[in-house]
């Protein structure tokens, strides 16, 4: 009888253990993370991180193919995945409910860490008289996919140049449909926001002549004092056919965020681990190439992860 209290005690404790740390580290038996289109950077990045991170820290991670920034900030609030990449400018907008989350206010999330730029890019015909922004006054331009980042993104340049929407001929198309009007002259301009040097951009200039404008160290200060969330970004000369010199412009991130949901240690984990595994990210992705933890946390509105931020201050990067 003695024994079998004794057997069944010590059941009863690694019971106990057991729910102990389900409950201290249960937001990591799973974590499902949020990226985009499957044919995007967001997905290709995303994969080949959440395989490294699953390898080395043991926790599941399963990948979603989604709409991206916006729809990922939605499927953390309603709880449908705890891990995400957006852009940084996005979440800002989320967090205080502004542009494209008008009267929608989502706060369910915290930052990780940034990973890589997503470069404004402003292509011109040179043949149109175009020499810097300030040119595209009464010019024709596509400013991206109606409702899309990128159309905010260039609202916002804009401004900071004294230019409205209602000072252009404002076009909303796709980057691959603005390079091809862009081919053939149905437009003046057009705004591109993604990784540089971009396939698109670099098609275009294979045949026709572009210039990529300048954003002025003054004009980025207008824009940095209102949105903070932009930093500056040089595109390296030779990025394509025709440009000789380096182009100052600016850009916005693609972020880590998770739920708030998650444990502290779990993020920690997955932020120290990802910093960690550069070498391994970069065989997997180019973008690896970017990540850094001094880019990590510049630029970045939202408040981070407590997780996050215990990895980045002791590491002194905060």
């Amino acid at each position: 009888m003695k024994s079998t209290k004794i057997a069944l005690i010590a059941v009863f404790l690694v019971a106990a253990m057991g729910l102990s740390l389900w409950a201290r580290g249960g937001a990591q038996q799973q974590v499902r993370m949020a990226t985009g289109g499957n044919t995007g950077t967001y997905y290709a990045f995303g994969s080949a991180v959440g395989q490294i991170l699953q390898e080395k820290t043991k926790i599941p991670i399963t990948i979603q193919s989604t709409g991206a920034s916006k729809a990922n900030i939605q499927l953390i609030a309603a709880g449908e995945v705890e891990l995400a990449l957006v852009q940084n400018d996005v979440m800002d907008y989320a967090y205080k409910g502004t542009d494209l989350f008008e009267g929608e206010v989502i706060q369910d999330f915290a930052a990780m860490a940034a990973v890589y730029a997503e470069v404004c890019q402003v292509v011109a015909n040179p043949g149109a008289g175009i020499k810097t922004i300030a040119d595209l006054k009464g010019k024709n331009v596509s400013v991206g996919d109606a409702g899309s980042g990128t159309e905010f993104n260039a609202r916002q340049i804009l401004e900071a140049y004294g230019i409205t929407f209602n000072d252009i001929n404002k076009q909303n198309l796709s980057f691959g449909a603005s390079a091809d009007a862009l081919k053939d002259n149905k437009i003046d301009a057009f705004f591109c926001v993604a990784g540089a040097p971009t396939p698109a951009i670099v098609d275009l200039a294979i045949t026709k002549d572009i210039v990529v404008l300048d954003v002025d160290d003054a004009h980025v200060a207008t824009l940095q004092q209102k949105y903070p969330f932009y930093t500056q970004y040089p595109i390296p000369g030779g990025s394509y056919r025709g440009q000789a010199g380096e182009i100052k412009t600016v850009a916005v991130k693609a972020t880590f965020i998770v739920s708030k949901k998650l444990s502290e240690d779990t993020v920690y984990q997955l932020t120290k681990t990802f910093f960690e595994s550069k070498e391994d990210i970069i065989k997997a992705h180019t973008k690896g190439n970017e990540i850094s933890t001094s880019y990590a946390v510049s630029g970045i509105s939202v408040p981070f992860h407590a997780g996050a931020d215990k990895y980045f201050k002791e590491i002194g990067a905060k």
